[in-house]
């Protein structure tokens, strides 16, 4: 992390506290919950399940006016952020993940947002919206949608709307939205099998328009509906149901029969996620494992014992590595008996 240029983040937390001066009134109360859930809307409508998986089609003034919605949001630009979770979905839950809890819940939650080292984007993983000047643009200058609504809200409500309308909605954004990326592959419960650690939380649901349905999400990443049957609360889901009523979206992708059908732990299928994460684990500790600090009444006996830790850990690592390529033949092999199910059904 780059504590220097942390700061700001750091200080919008503390600038909450001037509510004590300005006082919290019901205008500015009403907006910020307000706030909170139609900005919650446009990133998960527009830079999560649009942006980043394409699960709808819209035309170009709600494109834009998608990724101006979630800029208000200040979790900077669109381009930024549907690059990054493309990568999270590549590498999900390996070395390579940007946010993966594996390396911790501060990382997860807010850390890796703090590194230089993602500051960028890679256009390469995201050609189809990098094309589009207006979208380059608003990633580059980024500020623009959140100063817009926090001068909005001052000359509104004032002070206190400035205070409690927005950087208390925007703090309150920024941790729900992150609890995604960190407790959503450890809260919850797991329907699907998938290569990941991720999980079904009814709790990060409500407050997150549905994006607590995470298991199911990396199950069917193309699907516009993250609550994948009715009693799976995802308003944003609704939202996008109700525009494309009136056209303004279209071909909205939902999860196919076969699809909510397959691939189900409980029907026997192996979780090469859990088992992948487990093994990560106790490979971490074993690697972590600091043999100077072995005691020894004869130093002559220090040296083999190393010798001996040295040999067993090499054997336990071909073990892993053995387990880990029997465990994806299993996996592969799940894979295809349950397409042959399909098929023949």
């Amino acid at each position: 992390m780059n504590w220097a240029s942390s700061i700001p983040f750091f200080a919008l937390h503390l600038l909450c506290f001037a509510a004590l001066w300005t006082g919290i009134t019901a205008q500015a109360a009403v907006m910020c919950a307000g706030l909170y859930v139609v900005r919650m809307w446009f990133i998960t409508a527009g830079y999560h399940r649009y942006f980043a998986h394409r699960s709808y089609r819209t035309n170009r003034a709600m494109q834009f006016l998608l990724a101006f919605g979630g800029g208000t949001a200040a979790q900077k630009g669109v381009l930024w952020w549907a690059s990054h979770h493309r990568d999270h979905h590549r590498y999900s839950d390996t070395d390579r993940d940007l946010h993966s809890p594996l390396k911790g819940f501060w990382w997860s939650h807010v850390g890796w947002i703090l590194c230089d080292k993602n500051n960028g984007w890679d256009p390469s993983s995201i050609k189809d919206f990098a094309k589009y000047p207006e979208l380059r643009f608003l990633t580059k200058h980024d500020w623009i949608p959140p100063w817009a609504l926090a001068v909005t809200c001052f000359l509104v409500a004032g002070w206190s709307g400035l205070v409690v309308g927005f950087l208390w909605s925007t703090v309150l954004l920024w941790h729900g939205t992150f609890t995604v990326n960190s407790l959503a592959h450890v809260m919850g419960r797991r329907r699907y099998a998938t290569a990941d650690t991720s999980r079904n939380s009814a709790l990060i649901a409500f407050w997150t328009g549905g994006e607590g349905w995470h298991n199911n999400h990396h199950h069917f990443q193309a699907s516009a509906r993250n609550g994948f049957f009715w009693w799976e609360y995802d308003p944003t889901f609704y939202g996008l149901k109700l525009l494309s009523w009136f056209g303004v979206v279209k071909d909205l992708r939902t999860p196919p029969a076969r699809v909510l059908a397959a691939s189900r732990i409980r029907d026997g299928q192996f979780d090469m996620g859990m088992f992948r994460a487990h093994w990560a684990k106790a490979s971490a500790a074993l690697s972590a494992a600091d043999v100077t600090r072995l005691k020894a009444d004869d130093a002559h006996e220090c040296e083999p014992l190393e010798e001996r830790i040295h040999a067993s850990r090499a054997s336990l690592e071909a073990y892993v590595a053995s387990s880990m390529r029997s465990a994806e033949e299993l996996a592969s092999l799940s894979r295809r008996r349950q397409r042959e199910v399909t098929l023949v059904e």
